[in-house]
């Protein structure tokens, strides 16, 4: 798990994500439900490829993904590094 002073340096590299606790936290708009849809299927994709998995909540056109390290009790690089893939994925 990152300690404060590593979190503060991780979001300079995600600076679209909040942090909401023990979560990174974005919400993307797409252009509608399919391309939404289309987008979930590459953060899966990106998921499974490094064995970490978002919470992920779609409304519509609105796709809200969290990232956090349940088994670190807390953030680490792994969800700063996903969180930056799936950024570029869109």
């Amino acid at each position: 798990m990152l300690n404060e002073i590593e979190i503060i340096a991780e979001q300079e590299n995600v600076p679209k994500w909040e942090r909401i606790g023990n979560e990174i936290v974005r919400t993307y708009e797409l252009d509608d439900f399919p391309a939404a849809i289309s987008f979930v299927e590459r953060v899966a994709d990106l998921s499974e490829a490094a064995n970490h998995h978002p919470d992920i909540d779609i409304r519509y056109r609105k796709v809200r993904i969290a990232l956090t390290t349940h088994d670190a009790g807390g953030l680490t690089k792994l969800d700063f590094s996903l969180a930056q893939e799936i950024d570029q994925a869109l």
